[in-house]
This record gives C-alpha cells, structure tokens and sequence, in this order.
C-alpha cells in the first residue's frame, strides 16, 4: 500500500517559504493505478520527488508497503528506491554505450547482485515486444522501443511502485498509444503517471489533479 497523510512541502525563496504542497492525501492498493495531472508549475515534479524517496516532505507521512522509507538513513533510502520503486522518464534516460539488455539489467548492478536477472531481463523485454532487440543499443531504436525498454529497467527489481513522469510525452500519437497500452497492463504494483494527456490519463483507475498543493479528483 502506498499511502501520503497530510503531506506539505515549502521551499526557501527570496520572499519567505514558497509552499508547493499544501496536504496531499492519497491511498493506493498493490495492482492500483493513477494519473496526475496539473498545469506546468503545479507540483508534479516535488510529488514525484517525495514519492520516488528523492526529496522528503517538509511535513506529513509518506508509507510504501508498511515502511516509512524517510525515516532511514541516506544509505536506506537509496537501497529502498532501488528495491521497491521503478522510474520511467520522459527521456528515457537508457545508456547509449550499452546494449538494450545491458541496461535493463542496471538497477541489479546497483544492488547486490542476482543470478537470475539476466533471464528475468529477457523475459521482461520478450513482454514488452523487444526480444529481437536485445543487443541493440538505444540509438538503433525507436522512440517507443526506447521506453518500452526503460519500462521493462523499471520492473527488473519487481517493485512495488512504477511511477512514470510524462512517459509519453516525447513520442509520436502511434508509440504513445503503445506505451500507454503497456503500462495500463502492469498488475500487482502501484502504478503513479504524471502526463499532460488526457487520452493517456483516462487509462488508469484513478484520475487525479494536483491544483494549489493539493490532489483533486477528476
């Protein structure tokens, strides 16, 4: 379960605390999913901060499956990103001079090693439709196949949450129906995508909106 209690957020600025985040509450089963949208300045970004254990909340509660990962050290917070949340850029951020399975397989080097991540690898980009694909590197695919590829780096470690930030928002109307088709598939994990499109929002369960610090249902 994922769950955000009364959560704030300000930042110092050259006029006093500037507050971005003004009590959000949200509450998201395993295999729930949601969009959030907002206009450009809203706060997408410092949520998905705080719900990536990137940037802690000036005040409230953030839980991930039972654990409040901001009440860790430094060293915990980067091993719980690793181990229970996957990223998906709008750049898909792969690594040009490695091969399409080579950086998949990257959230696994980070940690402490795992014999069958290689095949678990392959097997996630036979899901995502790039099983001819895997010696490749990113310059040889296209827009698409290369978050295709960084959706299947963001489940190598079988997290409990996928959040995405603008996943389609570089891609053409055709690869964007594609991505957003494969990520409304994901199951058992908390899937949270911050999109400007309303046709890729409307696939998930729950259609939020993030206006003046805090999230409105549409």
């Amino acid at each position: 379960m994922l769950e955000l209690r009364s959560v704030r957020k300000t930042f110092d600025g050259p006029d006093g605390a500037l507050a971005i985040l003004n009590g959000v509450d949200l509450t998201l089963q395993a295999g729930e999913s949601c969009s959030v949208m907002g206009p450009s300045g809203s706060g997408k970004s410092t949520l998905l901060s705080i719900l990536g254990v990137l940037e802690p909340p000036t005040s409230g509660e953030y839980r991930l499956g039972g654990e409040a990962p901001f009440d860790g050290s430094a060293e915990r917070q980067a091993e719980f990103r690793n181990r229970k949340i996957g990223f998906v850029f709008q750049d898909h951020c792969l690594l040009p001079q490695l091969s399409v399975l080579e950086n998949v397989l990257i959230p696994v080097l980070a940690g402490e090693g795992d014999r069958g991540a290689e095949t678990r690898a392959r097997e996630l980009l036979g899901k995502v439709g790039l099983s001819a694909r895997l010696s490749h590197r990113p310059a040889e695919l296209s827009g698409g196949e290369k978050q295709r590829a960084a959706i299947a780096r963001a489940l190598i470690r079988d997290p409990l949450l996928v959040l995405c930030d603008e996943p389609t928002g570089n891609l053409d109307r055709r690869s964007a129906e594609s991505v957003g088709e494969l990520l409304e598939s994901l199951e058992n994990r908390i899937v949270v995508v911050v999109t400007h499109s309303p046709e890729l929002a409307a696939r998930f369960g729950k259609r939020l909106e993030l206006r003046d610090g805090v999230l409105h249902p549409l």
